[in-house]
């Protein structure tokens, strides 16, 4: 499906712009158009080589999934791949959705193959600003500023849910009442290295559009790709924190279940030794020898079994004094 936008002087078109003109258009550069791609065929694909000469490495990549966030510097047009974030389906932390992006002197096309929320919410804000983007010299910045920055704020309630489930494992691994905790630890610590994997090319992307060098871009917008390029550094304190809590609630962990082994060795221990003890003394006086002490006294069987008795207790006091029972 394609859908276009275009803005023309402070005026905002949506869906009204042929395909046949899309040339004049962009030879035009009072003209701004967006032009987004949703599940694109091959035909859209060949759409795009014909009218705007994409190198087909840059639409390789767009039709490919699963690219490692990047910047392609081309001589009249950007190629960017990035990544939205939001909250996964069942047994998922979160679930990503590549763009594709192709951002000329005044137009940006965007590729994706699921519906993405963040282009209508882009919509809607570019209806709002179209008098502050028509004012501008570089809209098309604007415009991919609009976009990543919203992409990129829609990261924090993700590390916030991240955040929570992450007290709440702490919490259960020291009450020492939930089976599932080293499992759902171990699951946390995979999304946090998936979403770092995602997040880390994100953070050198956005170092490169704060250049001021870039031409397309224009020297005044580096402030605008900077504030994204903060949001994406506190996204990466934010993901490395939380590893790292998760590695020290781990450790916390094996601690835990350690000293509960140490407590039960240390009982069968004592209980092992009372025991013996108890054994040892009824293993001699039951030996069938005439030289046993005590085996023709008629209180011999009490005396044995008083001994016991006493020898039994003592230990048994022993060891819970030095907290072994």
């Amino acid at each position: 499906m394609i859908r276009l936008e275009l803005l023309t002087g402070n005026e905002r078109r949506a869906g009204e712009v042929s395909l046949d003109d899309l040339d004049a258009i962009v030879a035009d550069p009072r003209h701004l158009l967006w032009i987004d791609l949703q599940d694109p065929t091959e035909r859209d694909f060949e759409l795009l080589r014909r009218e705007f000469g994409f190198h087909p490495l840059a639409l390789e990549d767009a039709r490919r999934r699963h690219e490692r966030p990047k910047l392609d510097l081309y001589e009249d047009y950007l190629f960017l791949v990035f990544y939205a974030v939001r909250a996964g389906g069942e047994g998922q932390l979160f679930a990503t959705q590549e763009l594709s992006l192709f951002i000329g002197k005044n137009y940006l096309v965007t590729a994706h193959h699921e519906p993405c929320p963040e282009i209508e919410a882009i919509a809607e804000r570019w209806r709002e600003q179209a008098d502050q983007i028509a004012e501008s010299k570089q809209r098309v910045a604007l415009l991919l500023y609009t976009l990543l920055d919203t992409i990129v704020d829609n990261y924090f309630p993700i590390l916030d849910t991240l955040a929570d489930r992450t007290d709440r494992l702490e919490e259960a691994i020291f009450q020492g009442n939930d089976p599932q905790a080293l499992e759902e630890l171990f699951q946390l610590r995979k999304g946090l290295l998936a979403l770092r994997r995602v997040v880390g090319p994100e953070r050198d992307v956005l170092n490169l559009l704060t250049r001021r060098d870039i031409e397309l871009l224009g020297p005044d917008t580096a402030v605008y790709f900077q504030d994204v390029y903060d949001h994406i550094l506190r996204v990466t304190d934010a993901i490395d924190t939380y590893r790292d809590l998760l590695a020290s609630a781990l450790d916390a962990y094996l601690s835990v279940v350690s000293n509960n082994l140490n407590k039960v060795m240390r009982t069968l221990t004592a209980w092992s030794i009372i025991l013996m003890s108890l054994a040892l003394i009824a293993g001699i006086y039951g030996m069938n020898f005439h030289l046993t002490p005590s085996e023709d006294w008629p209180l011999g069987f009490e005396f044995a079994t008083a001994l016991m008795v006493v020898l039994g207790v003592s230990l048994f006091t022993i060891f819970k004094a030095i907290d072994w029972l």
